[in-house]
């Protein structure tokens, strides 16, 4: 079997299916019956304010609310307003939800994650609909072992100390990150900084190429190193099953990996991007 089977057939466990353990039919169902609900209740609220306001009590928006929060209730809007901003927010969450439970969050970076929700904040977000779902994630699906390479890539390109341009060698067996640290007569501290994110992406590939159930964001690496340097500020060292972390005074970290077979595979997925660079290893 070619490195590259190896690879999809033990980074995409569970993610065969389109959305697994979901039924599409019931959360659009649900969906469509909520929303008519909503749209009763505006009716509800619109007549109700009809009766107020004759007998000179003013309309829901008046005696319904408390006044420091007078303009945050759609409910309260005009019907066709209240209902497109409504169905849309309810969509962006059902999407979100439906992007967790498929398990392609797992194989993407934390670029693509922020692309995914930054369209996912515009205005044309797609109805929540048995066909768009099947076809968003019919296609996602098609895509995932290009998604999950993308996201290798640009982790590398992130942490790589001998990255230059867009010609990257190789993951060796370290690799040196900058500003990871602060030191001062405390002892360290973990910077606040994309670099965490950057650690999360490289740890979920290994936990992907592992074939381990990925940890979430609670108690991935940059948790853990966070908490390792806060409750033994002495120290310079962090040691879990993937990596050895020597941290120095001037900032920098020195990330050692303890798994070369699975360096080696992130190396083939470099190695298919940028052919014949790893002979510069």
């Amino acid at each position: 079997m070619s490195e590259q089977h190896c690879v999809e057939a033990d980074v995409l466990t569970d993610h065969t299916n389109v959305i697994c353990s979901t039924s599409i039919e019931r959360i659009v169902t649900v969906r469509n019956a909520a929303l008519l609900q909503i749209e009763s209740l505006i009716l509800l609220l619109d007549d109700i304010s009809t009766l107020t306001r004759r007998l000179g009590g003013g309309m829901a928006k008046d005696w319904g609310m408390r006044q420091d929060f007078r303009s945050g209730c759609w409910l309260m809007e005009k019907m066709a307003t209240a209902m497109d901003v409504i169905t849309r927010n309810l969509d962006r969450s059902i999407w979100r939800d439906l992007m967790k439970k498929s398990g392609m969050l797992s194989l993407m970076d934390a670029q693509a994650r922020e692309q995914w929700d930054r369209n996912l904040e515009g205005e044309n977000i797609p109805a929540i609909s048995e066909a768009n779902i099947l076809s968003t994630f019919e296609q996602l699906h098609l895509n995932k072992m290009d998604v999950f390479e993308r996201g290798v890539i640009n982790v590398f390109k992130g942490l790589s100390w001998d990255y230059k341009t867009n010609s990257p060698c190789s993951f060796g067996k370290k690799v040196i990150i900058n500003n990871l640290v602060t030191h001062n007569r405390w002892g360290f501290s973990l910077n606040r900084s994309w670099r965490r994110d950057q650690l999360a992406d490289l740890e979920r590939m290994l936990f992907l190429l592992d074939g381990k159930p990925i940890p979430d964001n609670r108690g991935d690496i940059s948790t853990r190193l966070m908490e390792h340097i806060r409750d033994n500020p002495a120290k310079d060292v962090y040691e879990d099953e993937f990596f050895s972390i020597r941290y120095f005074q001037k900032g920098t970290a020195h990330l050692i990996f303890k798994r070369p077979e699975l360096t080696e595979r992130m190396n083939d997925i470099i190695a298919k991007h940028y052919p014949g660079m790893l002979a510069q290893r």
